[in-house]
C-alpha cells in the first residue's frame, strides 16, 4: 500500500489550476484571485477628520486651559463629501464631520464633545464661535493621506482567498471587477444497492445516502461547484451510466463514494479500468484504506470509501488539496496545528486520522478522542473539533505527547 504522502503527491501531480475569469466585485467573496492587486491610489485619498468636531490650527490652542478657555471663530462648515474652499487663519475654526477633508491651514481636530457646542442633533447649523479648554496636538484626530496604504503598494497576491474585508478594501480602491480562477466543477456520485434518497422511506436492508450530502457540502466549502449525478446501483451498467454523465458535463474531477473495495458487488474499479486506468486503489491509512485514483475517459477520478467517516477523512486528506490546487489557492485552508494528547492513544501502525475534542487547559490545546472510532460512526465526527494525525508505524501515543491535528 502507498503511504498517504506518496498517494497525495501522485494525485496532485495530475492537476493544474483552472483558467481565470473576470467577475463583478460583489460576486467575488470566497473566490481565489488570479492576479496580483496593487493600490492605484493612496488610502486615505486626502487628509481627513477621524472625529466629528472642529478643525483648528494647533498653535492657536497653546495657551488653552480650564482656567483660560480659548474661543475661536467658526468660519466654515465641512460635511463629509465636500471639498473645503476655506483656508483657516489665526483664531479661526471650521466645524467638520468624520471623514471630511481637512481644510487648508488646519492641522488638528478637536472632538465636538471636548467643546462647549452641545447642539449635536441632525440639521443643527454650525455655531459662530466654539470654546474649549485644552491644548490640541498637531495631527490630533487627523487621518493623513496614504497612511493606511500608499499608491503602488501590493494589496493582495495572486492565489489569495477573498474574504469580506478584502472586498471592502478593493471597493475603496475603486475596483469594480476582479479576475479570479474559475470554480472547479466536481462530479459526485454514490454507489450501492443499499442506498436510498433521504426522502425515501426505509425498508429492510436499506440506509439513507449520507455521503452525498456531506461530500457535496465539503466540495462547496472548498470553493468548487458540485455536479450531483445521483446513486449508482451495484451493476456495471448503472455505474458506467453515471460516469458517462460526468464526461458529458466536462467536469474537472469525478468523485465517488463506495464501490472501490474488493467486494463481489463493487464494480467501480472494474468500470474505471475498462474505460480508463487506475493509478492505485489502496493507501496505508485509517480510516480510508480503500481509496482509488485514476482516470475515466480522460477525466481524473477519486474513489472514496463508502463508510461515512472514511469518505470524510479521504476528502480532507486527498480531495481538498486537489480542489485548492485547481482553484489556485496559495495557502492551505485547513493547516495542521500541534495539540497535546490528553489520554493514551493506541493505533494499528497505519497513518491514522482520529476524531478528537479539543479543550484549552491553561493555554495548552489538549485533545481527547470522541469515543468509538469506527468508520461508520458519524456521530463521533459531529462531536469532534479535530482529526488527530497519528504517524505510520506508531502504535501508542502517551499522555502529554504532541501530535499534528487538522482542525474541523
Amino acid at each position: 500500500m502507498l503511504s498517504v504522502t506518496e498517494a497525495r503527491e501522485r494525485i496532485l501531480s495530475v492537476f493544474q489550476t483552472t483558467a481565470s475569469e473576470t467577475i463583478s466585485l460583489i460576486e467575488s467573496s470566497g473566490r481565489i484571485l488570479a492576479v496580483d492587486i496593487a493600490a492605484a491610489n493612496d488610502l486615505p485619498l486626502f487628509n481627513n477628520s477621524a472625529m466629528d468636531g472642529f478643525a483648528i490650527r494647533s498653535v492657536d490652542s497653546s495657551n488653552a486651559a480650564p482656567a483660560s478657555p480659548l474661543t475661536l471663530s467658526v468660519v466654515a462648515d465641512i460635511p463629509a463629501g465636500s471639498a473645503p474652499t476655506v483656508t483657516l487663519g489665526q483664531g479661526q475654526a471650521a466645524r467638520i464631520m468624520t471623514g471630511a477633508q481637512i481644510p487648508a491651514g488646519a492641522d488638528a481636530v478637536i472632538p465636538v464633545e471636548h467643546t462647549d457646542f452641545n447642539e449635536r442633533s441632525a440639521g443643527q447649523p454650525a455655531p459662530q464661535q466654539v470654546t474649549f479648554t485644552r491644548i490640541v496636538k498637531t495631527g490630533e484626530n487627523i487621518r493623513l493621506r496614504g497612511t493606511d496604504l500608499p499608491a503602488g503598494n501590493m494589496v493582495l497576491k495572486k492565489g489569495h482567498f477573498l474574504k469580506p474585508q478584502d472586498l471592502g478594501l478593493l471597493a475603496m480602491l475603486g475596483i469594480a471587477n476582479i479576475q479570479v480562477y474559475k470554480k472547479p466543477r466536481i462530479a459526485l456520485l454514490s454507489t450501492g444497492d443499499e442506498l436510498l434518497k433521504v426522502d425515501e422511506p426505509l425498508t429492510a436492508g436499506k440506509i439513507h445516502d449520507s455521503n452525498s450530502y456531506a461530500l457535496a457540502a465539503l466540495i462547496e466549502s472548498a470553493n468548487a461547484e458540485v455536479i450531483y449525478l445521483g446513486i449508482a446501483n451495484d451493476t456495471r451498467e448503472s455505474v458506467k451510466s453515471l460516469l458517462q454523465k460526468a464526461i458529458a458535463e466536462n467536469v474537472d474531477l469525478i468523485v465517488s463514494s463506495a464501490g472501490v473495495s474488493v467486494g463481489a458487488f463493487d464494480f467501480v474499479k472494474e468500470v474505471i479500468e475498462s474505460n480508463g486506468s487506475l493509478n492505485f486503489w489502496r493507501v496505508n491509512m485509517r480510516p480510508g484504506k480503500p481509496l482509488a485514483f485514476g482516470e475515466y475517459n480522460g477525466k481524473p477520478f477519486i474513489g472514496l470509501p463508502g463508510n461515512p467517516v472514511s469518505a470524510f477523512v479521504g476528502f480532507e486528506v486527498f480531495v481538498r488539496p486537489v480542489l485548492e490546487k485547481l482553484s489556485g489557492r496559495s495557502d492551505r485552508s485547513k493547516p495542521t496545528v500541534k495539540v497535546r494528547c490528553g489520554e493514551e492513544i493506541e493505533s494499528d501502525g497505519r497513518e491514522s486520522y482520529l476524531r478528537a475534542k479539543i479543550r484549552n487547559e491553561n493555554g495548552i490545546h489538549t485533545a481527547t478522542l470522541t469515543g468509538n472510532q469506527g468508520s461508520g460512526n458519524l456521530l463521533s465526527l459531529v462531536q469532534a473539533d479535530a482529526l488527530l494525525i497519528i504517524p505510520a508505524g506508531v502504535k501508542c501515543v502517551p499522555v502529554g505527547q504532541e501530535v499534528d491535528a487538522i482542525l474541523l
